[in-house]
């Protein structure tokens, strides 16, 4: 079976590469070129605006076939930027001739010219033109396949344009780096990354009111929820987001046409989005996918572009072997491959199915010879695709090998840091015990010290009781006894003091083991009371809540009967009067003369027409369809009743069980009809779409086409009919969300969860 699938994504990713290199107007042809050349030849030499339209001026002529003149163009208006103290203009000239040089696979010219745009790039203190090297240098590494690297210098010029005033250009720079973003994390199968590069993609390209790099950002979108969905094919939502983005993507191109400047994109994603009708949707959607398939037929032959034709053949095949048309099949395969073979691009995935799809079609006609020898070449291109798929696997392994180092460097860097922060801990509590010993081998000393006064004052006295008569014996032994009792005391009084300082530091330590306690005490006991003062706010918002439940509850149970009532008596009462007046009136037709009867029949006619009317409003006062057969259907019915030929009302369930009970369907009734009356009453629109969706819990989003508001502005008390949704909305415990864009429509979406 022929699936064009893999082909679409190794060209959108090329794709991606291509219309991010410099400014997406210069392919606008011979047109602008002139433009260029008429600015360029108006300003003076050797000036700021001279520089700048030089660039954009070179780009154009190399993407015109006149290299040439585009470097002749270059280097003139290098010589004199180098002359300028200010290097941001030779930084930016650099930087577009390196790129140029590298369009020419000349590698030695491209990387001298990045090294002096990075030289002139430290020259200058401008935020733009160091943004505008550092994507140059990441735009180079990518066509270098070095795209860990590519990575760092595109974040790196994100940073330096998010620092410059805001402009148009600055817009278009950040949009081409977040493309490149895009593409690099696409192909590291990084969908986190995609996801968030391609909506801020997006979000830079509506700032820019530009249907170009709008149409483009719708594109990325698509194809990101496309990929998702490939990979989580139960989530629906996915799938439908995808359908959305290339559908907003064909109808700003078909709004822009004159503006648009790639026309060949159109049938990108034509095909795209038939291939997502062919194998993600329903049956009845095949004819839908051989819409935009030979949509995309048609828009590749204007364009010349041979792989989107093909593509477009190889879906319209597949489409015709579901059919069992192998005749019809076979032509469209056979008119693929002779594009593909006669064009320069020669996408080997595109060859290889086709090879197995006409294998398997002239088995199917019992043509066996040829099935085999379109077998043996998908064997043989087949093989030449797993080579090429090894080459590239291994440098995806090397990205992600230099990836995952650097991210265990920056592990080993914090443990280092935190087994060093401990170290200094430890020090520091060293350094007091130390400090503490010091002390204590002071006071040691001081005690030895006096210990030996005391020895040196015994050995003098010693020494003078040699000497002294033994008439002053008895008064040296009293004075000496006298001495002892000194020591004595001396002693004691040192000893007593060492305690003292001992129950002094005991009882310093004991009062700051208290205060610690108390501090503690009391942050607990703060924190309890503070605890239960929350839970009391808690418990007193839960009544608040119950009680305003209780509330709107009575009053809406009140609204319903009397709608009930109300419809009852205008249909028992008011329906059945006029019905029999209808009658009465049919009666005297024929009893009345021809020149009052055309009268009579409009009196009749008229009576019709307040009849449906009154069955209109007894209907939406109560839908006898919600409490018959339930939401479903009521919805349905009520949606074809609101249609009309100016406004279409279309109805999506999706995974719905029927498991709401009545009150709970009839709340989701009257929020989703107040939501419509809304859109036809204030937003002009000419599609609305109800789309349920069942899951874990339910999702109602009501998404019109009309001319949006802002949403900043908004405010639901003042506001009677959103004041009332919200109410209902919190009556289920769901919640609502708005979202609007001026002239882009408004999507309002509210959930609850399943009781």
């Amino acid at each position: 079976m022929y699936t064009i699938f893999f082909t679409h994504k190794n060209y959108f990713l090329k794709l991606l590469l291509c219309c991010t290199f410099f400014i997406c107007s210069i392919l606008n042809g011979q047109e602008v070129l002139k433009n260029f050349e008429i600015q360029y030849s108006k300003l003076a030499p050797n000036t700021p605006e001279r520089f700048e339209i030089a660039g954009k001026y070179a780009q154009a002529l190399f993407f015109n076939d006149q290299q040439e003149k585009a470097f002749k163009i270059l280097n003139q208006n290098i010589q004199l930027a180098e002359q300028k103290s200010d290097g941001k203009y030779a930084a930016y000239l650099y930087a577009v001739l390196a790129m140029n040089h590298r369009l020419e696979n000349n590698l030695n010219e491209s990387k001298q010219s990045l090294q002096k745009a990075k030289q002139y790039s430290n020259q200058t203190t401008d935020q733009e033109t160091k943004g505008y090297v550092s994507y140059c240098e990441g735009w180079l590494n990518v066509r270098n396949n070095e795209e860990s690297k590519a990575v760092k210098n595109f974040i790196d010029a994100a940073k330096y344009y998010e620092k410059s005033p805001n402009s148009a250009t600055i817009l278009g720079r950040l949009s081409s780096v977040y493309k490149e973003l895009t593409s690099i994390y696409a192909n590291w199968d990084d969908y986190e990354l995609q996801e968030k590069y391609s909506k801020l993609s997006l979000e830079v390209a509506i700032k820019q009111n530009n249907p170009n790099i709008i149409f483009d950002a719708y594109m990325v979108m698509g194809y990101l929820y496309e990929q998702q969905f490939t990979l989580n094919q139960k989530n629906i939502y996915l799938r439908d987001l995808s359908e959305k983005y290339y559908l907003q993507a064909i109808n700003t191109y078909n709004k822009n046409k004159t503006e648009i400047l790639v026309p060949s994109n159109l049938s990108f994603v034509a095909n795209n989005l038939a291939d997502l009708y062919l194998r993600f949707y329903p049956k009845i959607y095949r004819e839908k996918a051989l819409y935009y398939a030979e949509l995309a037929k048609d828009i590749s032959l204007k364009t010349n572009q041979a792989a989107h034709l093909a593509s477009s053949y190889g879906l319209m095949a597949e489409i015709a072997l579901e059919k069992n048309d192998n005749k019809t099949a076979k032509s469209y395969l056979l008119n693929s491959l002779k594009i593909i073979n006669e064009s320069a691009l020669n996408d080997q995935q595109t060859i290889l199915s086709i090879y197995e799809s006409l294998s398997n079609v002239n088995e199917k006609e019992g043509n066996f010879t040829e099935a085999l020898r379109y077998y043996k070449m998908y064997i043989s291109t087949y093989k030449s695709i797993y080579d090429q798929e090894k080459i590239q696997f291994s440098k995806r392994l090397e990205a992600q090998f230099e990836k995952e180092r650097h991210q265990q460097q920056m592990v080993r860097l914090q443990l280092e840091s935190e087994k060093k922060e401990q170290q200094i801990q430890l020090m520091h509590s060293l350094g007091v015990l130390q400090k503490q010993e010091l002390t204590n081998t002071k006071l040691s000393e001081e005690f030895q010290r006096k210990k030996l006064i005391l020895s040196q004052l015994e050995s003098d006295k010693r020494a003078q009781e040699l000497t002294i008569s033994k008439q002053d014996l008895k008064l040296s032994q009293l004075e000496n006894k006298s001495r002892n009792l000194d020591l004595v005391h001396y002693i004691k009084e040192l000893n007593y003091k060492n305690k003292i300082n001992k129950y002094y530091i005991i009882l310093i330590v004991f009062f700051i083991l208290l205060l610690l306690f108390l501090f503690y005490f009391l942050k607990q006991r703060t924190k309890s009371m503070k605890q239960r003062e929350d839970l009391y706010n808690l418990e007193l918002e839960k009544e608040r809540q119950n009680s305003k439940i209780s509330t709107l509850t009575a009053l809406l149970d009140g609204q319903e009967l009397e709608r009930a009532r109300l419809a009852r008596d205008l249909h028992d009462g008011l329906g059945g009067l006029l019905s029999g007046t209808k009658i009465q009136l049919t009666h005297l037709n024929d009893k009345i003369n021809e020149q009052v009867k055309p009268d009579l029949d409009k009196s009749i006619h008229q009576l019709d027409g307040a009849v449906d009317e009154l069955r209109r409003v007894a209907h939406n006062l109560m839908p006898d369809l919600l409490i018959k057969y339930g939401l479903e259907e009521a919805l349905k019915e009520y949606a074809i009743r609101m249609s009309n030929d100016q406004l279409d009302v279309d109805v999506q369930f999706l995974s719905y069980t029927n498991s709401l009970n009545k009150e709970t369907q009839l709340f989701v009734y009257r929020i989703i009809q107040e939501l419509v009356n809304n859109a036809i009453k204030h937003a002009n629109a000419s599609q609305i779409i109800i789309q349920f969706v069942e899951d874990f819990s339910y999702s109602i989003t009501v998404e019109d086409d009309g001319k949006g508001f802002d949403v900043n502005d908004l405010k639901l008390t003042q506001s009677a009919g959103l004041h009332n949704i919200q109410s209902r909305v919190e009556f289920l415990k769901g919640t609502l969300n708005i979202h609007s864009e001026l002239n882009l429509g408004t999507s309002i979406e509210f959930q609850f969860p399943k009781i």
